[in-house]
């Protein structure tokens, strides 16, 4: 295994050497990126740009409001969310402003924006021009020069001409503006590719994750789950789709539109890389019960050296370098996820396993694939930074083998109330179960029932499994994945899990054991048989454990009152 992951790294090494060499364009974007856009390495900037907005604002490919548009409004917010498709410039506001005048102005109106920009690397780049190579932010020099390199692509700069400085009017109305720009026709609310024409490198290596997150059997679309479709993504999710409450459904557009903007993890309008390489910078979007990434990882040994020697790190100097050069002496979010076989990008699901959702068929199937195992042996060269193969090997494995034993008792309880609802015995089935808003269908734990309930839609014991599958399996393998024993153990996952599944089985029980009392009953009513005659399961159920004499009590008790009725009348 050593000997294997050794020489797979030197051939990673040579490769990336070569790279170096003949792809000139961006040697961080893997070569299917290309491929899916009809474009060799030899690409312009100007080639690849247009290329990229080309698919991006392709509704075939995730832009707008999806298929089932028809189906929802935006509300107001949803301007924001998606810019793009639903941004118009406020018509009230007439004033027309310079790019001076933007600052001299906002400074009034609106100081915190000024001020954060003020700080930002946007607002003077003659003091990245002067950097010196010992520097630790050196290398936003060599960045700066890619940038003017790709407007000058575009069209945006002359041959040789520098760019000033990255103002109000460049973002919000065009690149290298010059004169007034009208509030009430210019201004846009920026949107990725609008990132993309400066950051190139960046916008290029978050749009690859549509063609390296490709599952081997089709058990998601391409592309999903990743921050370049997580748009369509929510807005493609039935419920999403059907719920009445907009507000509440904004919920999740407010992590889900980073397909379509930058600035979830790059905050306006300071946009500082050091923040957006804190684990802080993450947790907002990767929190909650079904993606617990954050309290995991924060509750973790990884994450309380962070808290607690965080503050002494160089969070400026470059990704690559935070070991090296930054003092950085535990892994982060970006440190993790954004390495891929030595090298940083923004595409980070080039090593996904899991995806944080083991209940989705087919994932745990995948397990034991090559496709699997060349993410495994990538994750291993990310783990060994600070630990020896065998542990990595040895951690990794202990992950996946707990997630399936995790996975196995939801798909025993799954397995209990599937039956139950085949059967029709689940509470109110028959009687009190509305169908669920379109498009959604009707259905057993779909996952509208998360968010959408009417009388018995869903049923209490079909939503506790579907929480078990969603929720607490997910937080499971997030506890393992993330190092956290109490994630996974005790406090999350299989603690929780367990405590549902007895409760399902308890349900059961008393579902099964009612419907042989009612088969009892009925039979004496009809003087068909002796109280006594257990000729059917049901009946040797009703009957079993230390219930059953209370059953068999009640039964006597009943039939004897419905007698005695019978012969009064």
């Amino acid at each position: 295994m050593i000997s294997k992951l050794w020489h797979k790294l030197a051939m990673f090494a040579g490769a990336m050497a070569l790279a170096g060499a003949a792809h000139a364009a961006v040697p961080s974007v893997p070569d299917v990126t290309y491929e899916a856009l009809g474009l060799d390495r030899s690409a312009t900037p100007k080639q690849l740009h247009e290329a990229l907005v080309k698919r991006y604002k392709d509704p075939e490919q995730g832009y707008g409001k999806g298929t089932m548009g028809d189906y929802w409004e935006p509300i107001q917010l949803s301007t924001y969310m998606d810019p793009a498709t639903f941004y118009e410039p406020p018509t009230s506001m007439r004033d027309k402003a310079e790019r001076k005048e933007c600052v001299e102005c906002h400074t009034d109106e609106s100081p915190v924006w000024v001020n954060a920009w003020k700080k930002s690397t946007h607002a003077n780049l003659d003091k990245v021009r002067a950097l010196k190579p010992e520097d630790p932010t050196y290398y936003k020099k060599a960045k700066l020069e890619d940038v003017e390199k790709n407007l000058r692509s575009l069209g945006y700069l002359k041959e040789g001409e520098p760019l000033k400085e990255v103002g109000c009017i460049d973002c919000h109305a065009g690149i290298n503006q010059q004169g007034k720009i009208d509030h009430s026709k210019d201004l846009i609310m920026p949107t990725a590719d609008v990132c993309g024409k400066c950051h190139l490198q960046e916008f290029a290596e978050r749009e690859s994750e549509r063609d390296t997150m490709i599952w081997p059997n089709g058990q998601w679309p391409d592309g999903r789950p990743s921050h370049s479709l997580d748009y369509k993504a929510n807005v493609e999710t039935t419920v999403w789709a059907a719920m009445p409450q907009r507000e509440v459904a904004e919920g999740c557009t407010m992590c889900h539109y980073n397909q379509n903007k930058c600035d979830g993890c790059h905050t306006r309008h300071e946009f500082s890389a050091a923040e957006s390489r804190k684990p802080e910078a993450c947790a907002t979007c990767h929190s909650g019960v079904d993606h617990n990434n954050w309290e995991a990882y924060s509750m973790s040994k990884h994450g309380k050296i962070v808290s607690m020697l965080g503050d002494k790190w160089n969070w400026e100097v470059e990704l690559k370098d935070a070991y090296s050069k930054g003092g950085q002496t535990a892994p982060t979010c970006a440190g993790c996820h954004m390495e891929f076989e030595g090298e940083y990008a923004h595409n980070m699901v080039r090593k996904i396993r899991w995806a944080n959702y083991p209940f989705v068929p087919g994932i745990a199937e995948n397990i034991n694939s090559e496709w699997s195992e060349e993410r495994l042996d990538a994750w291993v060269i990310t783990c060994t930074q600070c630990h020896s193969e065998r542990f990595a090997r040895s951690y990794l494995d202990l992950m996946d083998k707990g997630t399936l034993q995790g996975l196995a008792k939801y798909q025993d309880a799954h397995a209990i109330v599937s039956k139950l609802y085949e059967e029709g015995l689940l509470a109110g089935q028959k009687t009190n179960r509305p169908n669920p808003p379109a498009p959604e269908k009707p259905g057993f734990m779909i996952f509208t029932q998360l968010f959408w309930s009417q009388d018995n839609n869903p049923a209490s014991m079909e939503l506790k499994v579907l929480e078990m599958g969603e929720n607490d399996l997910a937080k499971m393998h997030v506890g393992f994945a993330h190092v956290n024993p109490g994630g996974w153990t005790y406090t999350e996952g299989w603690g929780p899990m367990n405590r549902a599944y007895v409760e399902v089985q308890d349900e059961n029980t008393r579902i099964r054991e009612m419907i042989a009392l009612k088969e009892r009953v009925a039979k004496l009513e009809g003087k068909r048989t002796s109280l006594l005659d257990l000729d059917s399961t049901a009946e040797k159920i009703s009957l079993g454990g230390l219930g059953g004499g209370m059953l068999l009590a009640g039964t006597l008790a009943l039939a004897g009152w419905r007698k005695r009725k019978q012969s009064e009348a």
